[in-house]
């Protein structure tokens, strides 16, 4: 028995000696700008339904749900749609399964997926803020320099300036906040603050104030894969700081490109059709 203990005790230390040799020699061949940094630029998308919700959660047919005969059922608006309206499985990407709301925000959380269909602003084609932009089913592009550092989105055409020195608090609240970087070793953090009180982090109705700070962290494993982590407070909605990680995946096709979604034209007859002289049916 001894010996099986030592033997096991030793297979155990060489695996995780080979693992950290293999994350060694990883980090020492990525791609790096001429500045020595990792080469971020390319077009990145995540693989998950974190857009659907952040937390754990099964299939259902729809976000939106009306009573039924006998069970639930989709609701009016979205019946049509069939199984195209569904809501696919998700493990949850959130750090300890749960995000830690004060009672009465968890309240606000409920009533806001409840009225999903008139709140979400993804439906409406409002920008996405952060860290949304980054998990919706649609691929980013990252421009870097050693000097200057720039995200650009395909959904609504949403940008962000990442300053490496910081300006200070921002002039005014937006969708997308401020963002100020730096590196940690071959780590780009982010600090974005400056936000307003309207976006949502899902379609879940996960929801914040206009003091939430998001951190983010952008660890590249190798040539074509980002850890992405993001730490969210807001001490008016969350009970403390809580934490979000995925993978992002690099496109590799040869013809890799942003596609052009500016949605505001899409929304047009939604927000503003039933100002016609003659409303269609």
């Amino acid at each position: 028995m001894g010996k099986l203990i030592r033997r096991s005790a030793l297979s155990a230390v060489l695996v995780g000696c080979l693992v950290g040799s293999a994350e060694s020699q990883a980090r020492r061949t990525l791609p790096r700008t001429p500045g020595g940094k990792p080469n971020l630029n390319g077009i990145w998308q995540v693989l998950n339904t974190a857009n659907f919700d952040l937390e754990a959660h099964m299939a259902k047919a729809a976000m939106a749900m009306r009573a039924g005969p006998v069970v639930p059922v989709p609701a009016k608006e979205v019946l049509a749609l069939g199984a195209v309206g569904a809501v696919p499985s998700g493990v949850g990407v959130v750090e300890g399964g749960a995000i830690p709301y004060k009672p009465e925000a968890l309240a606000k959380k409920k009533e806001n997926q409840e009225n999903w269909l008139s709140r979400d602003p993804e439906i409406k084609c409002y920008l996405p803020g952060v860290p949304r932009a980054t998990y919706m089913p649609f691929p980013f592009q990252i421009l870097h320099s050693d000097k200057a550092i720039f995200f650009t989105y395909e959904y609504a055409g949403a940008v962000r300036d990442i300053f490496l020195k910081d300006p200070g608090p921002a002039q005014i609240d937006s969708w997308m906040g401020q963002s100020v970087g730096r590196w940690e070793g071959d780590t780009l953090v982010v600090d974005v603050t400056g936000f307003n009180d309207q976006s949502w982090f899902d379609r879940a109705g996960n929801w914040h104030t206009e003091n939430l700070k998001v951190t983010e962290r952008y660890t590249m494993l190798d040539a074509d894969h980002i850890q992405y982590e993001a730490t969210l407070e807001d001490p008016a909605v969350f009970t403390r700081p809580w934490k979000i990680s995925m993978p992002l995946y690099r496109h590799i096709n040869k013809d890799a490109r942003l596609g052009q979604f500016k949605c505001v034209e899409f929304v047009t007859e939604l927000m503003y059709g039933h100002l016609r002289k003659e409303p269609l049916k």
